[in-house]
């Protein structure tokens, strides 16, 4: 007979598990699991709920390591109906009208959303995401085994120009404790704690839970270290939204549940326990009010839900050259206790720089790790941990290949891209696989700006935006693994369309360089001729970096400009720029600005054709230098293009010296322009207002492509003769949209 035939006493029952026990676990492991070791008595049975009438769909499989399960069991102690769920059919078209969706832990065994697990909720996000809206609740004890591992089917909700998403993102650091966040929250309030809000204490394996690293629009309920800060979580409650009025608001009846949790394992596959008296009976408390939480959910009153906001993120790989590179993090941990963190760098697995870091408050919190002493063109893997025994820490580690010898023959590719969300997005995942070297961000990486106007916590809520940028999955997974650059457009620099004269830019750049790691951040304030290395106050976010034959430079055409006057770049960055591509040595030289650098042909004026002067001046300078190899860069306006500026056929002279090609990619997010549009005002373009504009033959716009989620993949070649700078938008799917090649030959002045 089986220990959970309703016909046994509890006593009985319990007594046959212990037995079970002790066959399966050996009379060492019996004795801990029996329930004293860790509480010092043994734990009363927690009753079962009467039958609730809810269904429960489950997905659930043995652990591999304790073969262990429970998650059907509990469900069934607790008072639901419980029944397979059906991969092959959506959530509302199971066998049974479905309350609640509980996916095991450990149901996923790869990371890829391959398994039966991933592939259900990739092939059912919009079926799942409808079930949360209508009532339903889903609980998902999924684990990682690999850092950085999203919860694909949480929602993604548009709201004005930007998309706000729900995501969390798994890692796979250990813990042996785990604490209440939420404390009067039904699934946290009945559950037995400490002194110090401890619960699950009667758990017997030695690593209980895995954690959460990194999350959005979700509140914590469980942490795996005490406080109210709730990093790094181990249990989190999500909301979906629903349209009202014609706004987004937090208003969907049913809940997401998101866990790190191995709350279900209890028993092995033959049905006897495998935890001790006591942790059952926390599991049994969990999943019992789990029930009243369903019904209340159904009946849409379930708990209100206001958000806990993430506190980590990275790591991140910044500027690498031949032998430096700078690693970045926020430790998410306070820093009066864990303000110094380590740090060593590894090649082929030896180690072989370390050091130490400090956390800065003035930067929000973050660290910034300067590695000196490389190899060119080697391979690093690194990891930054915290100094303090036993700290809960989620490690942070990620990997870089430093810069080929300058003038060596080699090839580089470099990934592009401007305008993305804080939202999940396949794309960066694209580019690693694509083979980048290195990622550029031109701007409007994030829209930093969404809903700060008149914000009296400005800074704080850029910086979230930058945060939650950086910790979506995909993001997270790319700037772990690759150095980034980047610079700046409108709506990271102070908002739609500003200039220099925009009084909220001093926050704008703080959270800017709080969050990226440049070689450098424009100049010192009141020293223009020296680069500001550091993370202090300073003019703009100007740099360049150097990448075997290929080097950028990252423009600011935001921080000193001014619309009215036509004064872009101002002397200093002007000169800083002159100077730097005179001295290059790169056989391929890429002026890189967040806005267009030719006309938009509407009434907007952030465009280089608003400040022509100057563009006209730098180009004369690259004619009369005769400086070799340049192409321009741009993004901002949400439609890839290929733009010949400066045609020899054309009758204006070449103020280059050569045709100066643009190639403009945008948007890495879902929202496109088009490659025609409405003409805003007849004064703009001498056609009537309405009208639409569509490039022809004459125009400089030579290839033109309005497709959502889009990069450029740009390879620099001097393994060949000549050598190339070949130049392909490439989508997320993996289509690749236009290619155009470049020699060396076709740019350079006769």
């Amino acid at each position: 007979m089986d220990d959970s035939s309703p016909t046994l006493s509890d006593g009985v029952r319990a007594e046959i598990s212990r037995r079970r026990a002790v066959q399966l676990l050996g009379v060492g492991a019996a004795a801990v699991a029996a329930g004293g070791a860790m509480t010092g008595t043994a734990a009363a049975e927690v009753p079962p709920n009467s039958p609730s009438g809810l269904v429960a769909a489950v997905l659930e499989y043995a652990d591999r390591w304790t073969n262990a399960v429970g998650l059907r069991r509990l469900l069934e102690h607790a008072g639901f109906t419980v029944i397979d769920l059906d991969l092959t059919k959506a959530p509302t078209a199971q066998a049974q009208a479905v309350d609640l969706i509980a996916f095991g832990s450990f149901t996923n065994d790869s990371t890829d959303y391959t398994d039966p697990y991933g592939t259900y909720v990739k092939a059912h996000t919009e079926s799942l995401r409808a079930f949360v809206r209508g009532g339903g609740v889903v609980l998902d004890l999924a684990k990682s085994d690999k850092p950085g591992v999203g919860v694909p089917y949480l929602p993604i909700w548009k709201w004005d120009y930007n998309s706000t998403a729900m995501f969390a993102v798994r890692t796979d650091a250990d813990f042996t404790k785990v604490y209440r966040v939420a404390a009067t929250h039904p699934l946290v309030s009945v559950l037995p704690a400490d002194a110090s809000g401890q619960v699950f204490t009667g758990r017997s394996v030695t690593a209980s839970w895995e954690s959460i690293g990194a999350w959005k629009e979700m509140r914590v309920l469980l942490a795996c270290a005490p406080g109210t800060s709730g990093f790094p979580a181990a249990l989190l409650e999500g909301r979906d939204q629903v349209v009202s009025e014609g706004k987004w608001v937090r208003d969907g009846k049913g809940r997401y549940l998101v866990s790190s949790l191995t709350v279900d394992k209890c028993y092995n596959t033959a049905g006897a326990a495998t935890q001790s008296a006591a942790a059952i009976d926390d599991s049994r408390r969990f999943f019992n009010a789990l029930t009243g939480y369903v019904q209340a959910a159904k009946a849409g009153s379930a708990p209100a839900l206001t958000v806990t906001p993430s506190l980590q993120a990275g790591p991140l790989v910044g500027h690498v050259s031949e032998t430096t590179a700078r690693l970045w993090a926020r430790p998410g941990l306070d820093p009066g206790t864990y303000g110094t963190w380590k740090w060593e760098v590894k090649a082929s697995g030896t180690v072989v720089k370390t050091g130490t870091a400090d956390v800065s408050t003035a930067n929000d919190n973050t660290l910034l790790v300067d590695v000196s002493g490389l190899q060119a063109n080697t391979a690093y893997t690194f990891a930054i941990t915290s100094t303090v025994a036993n700290a809960p820490s989620v490690p942070m580690e990620g990997s870089f290949r430093t810069a080929p010898v300058a003038g060596a023959a080699a090839r580089v590719t470099l990934g592009v891209g401007s305008c993305a969300h804080n939202v999940p997005n396949s794309l960066w995942t694209r580019a690693k696989d694509e083979g980048c070297d290195g990622f550029v961000m031109l701007g409007d990486t994030p829209y930093a700006d969404m809903g700060l106007s008149g914000a009296a916590d400005e800074l704080d809520r850029i910086r979230r935006h930058q945060r939650d940028f950086l910790a979506v999955p995909e993001v997270a997974n790319m700037v772990r693994s690759m150095p980034v650059w980047a610079t700046w457009d409108d709506h990271d620099f102070a908002g739609n369309d500003t200039d220099g004269r925009a009084s909220q830019k001093f926050n704008y750049r703080k959270a800017f360089v709080d969050y990226r790691a440049n070689a450098n951040f424009g100049h010192v304030t009141g020293n223009p001729t020296q680069l500001l290395t550091g993370r202090g106050t300073g003019e703009g976010v100007y740099t360049s970096f150097r990448r075997g034959p290929i080097e950028v430079f990252l423009i600011d055409p935001r921080w000193f400009s001014n619309a009215s006057t036509g004064v872009c770049m101002e002397p200093v960055q002007s000169q800083w720029l002159k100077e730097s591509l005179k001295a290059s040595s790169a056989t391929f030289k890429v002026l890189a600005s967040g806005m267009v650098w030719y006309d938009k042909i509407h009434s907007e004026k952030d465009d280089w054709n608003t400040y022509k002067n100057e563009k006209l001046q730098l180009l004369d300078f690259i004619r009369t230098q005769r400086i070799s190899g340049c192409v321009l860069l741009s993004g901002d306006i949400h439609v890839s293009r290929a733009v010949k500026n400066f045609d020899s056929t054309a009758a204006d002279p070449l103020p280059a010296g050569y045709d100066m090609w643009e190639y403009v990619v945008s948007p890495v997010h879902d929202w496109t322009i088009g490659t025609t549009f409405d003409v805003t005002t007849s004064a703009s373009t001498g056609l009537p207002q309405g009208t639409r504009w569509t490039p022809n033959p004459a125009d400089p716009v030579k290839w033109s492509k309005d497709e959502p989620y889009t990069f450029l993949k740009l390879v620099a070649d001097t393994t060949v003769t000549p050598a190339t700078l070949t130049a392909q938008w490439i989508n997320r799917g993996g289509t690749v949209l236009h290619t155009q090649t470049r020699t060396i030959t076709e740019l350079t002045r006769p």
